[in-house]
Formats: C-alpha cells, sequence, structure tokens
C-alpha cells in the first residue's frame, strides 16, 4: 500500500522500542504490561509509540476482557513488510499489510467479547 506517511514510517521504524513492539506482536498479540517487560521500558514510553505505531497504521489493537469483567486492550501488527525505494523524486515507502476479509476482523471482534 504506497501513500502512507513514508517519512513517518520511516523515522518510527529507526526507534530501538517501535521495532521491539512491531517485532514481538507479528503474528501474535500482546498487552502494553508484556510489551513494557519486551522493550525494557516503563508503560508511558510504550504507550506513546503504540499510539505513534497505530497512528502509521502499523498496529492495531483487539479489545479482551479478562476473567474478572475487566476490559484491557492487545496490541497486533498490522505490517507485513516496509519497503524503501529510491527514485528520481526521492524515496518512496510501501507497506504490505496481511490479507483480511470481513468474516475474520467479525471473528475477531466477536472473540474480544466472549
Amino acid at each position: 500500500m504506497a501513500g502512507d506517511d513514508g517519512d513517518g514510517i520511516v523515522d518510527l521504524l529507526g526507534d530501538d522500542y517501535a521495532r521491539t513492539i512491531l517485532r514481538e506482536t507479528y503474528g501474535d498479540t500482546k498487552s502494553v504490561e508484556s510489551l513494557t517487560e519486551a522493550c525494557d521500558a516503563d508503560s508511558s514510553t510504550v504507550y506513546r509509540r503504540v499510539q505513534r505505531l497505530q497512528e502509521a497504521g502499523l498496529l492495531e489493537d483487539e479489545q479482551q476482557l479478562d476473567p474478572g469483567g475487566h476490559h484491557y486492550k492487545t496490541y497486533r501488527a498490522s505490517v507485513r513488510a516496509v519497503h524503501l525505494e529510491l527514485s528520481d523524486e526521492g524515496f518512496e515507502v510501501t507497506v504490505d499489510r496481511p490479507e483480511s476479509d470481513a468474516a475474520d476482523r467479525f471473528t475477531r471482534l466477536y472473540e474480544g467479547f466472549k
């Protein structure tokens, strides 16, 4: 998918915490608590990176319900690859996202409310 904010994505991927969050959430959802441990950072730092990754369209959240009835979010990478191409006009960033159909999105939404 072309047309993303290329400079913003490149800057974001230059951040160790953002890369760790994407690595940890690729193929599996993780809570901020888990990401805080993986990043060896405080939760406010992780929340800021999560927000930036979501704004860039590289991370999505899912609502979870714990056994006590409390809601919390987990996060999953919503990107498979980021390509950087140099041309006469400059750099172009292309983001490849996983295929997702309406049934998959509905299933994830439904499972979040169980």
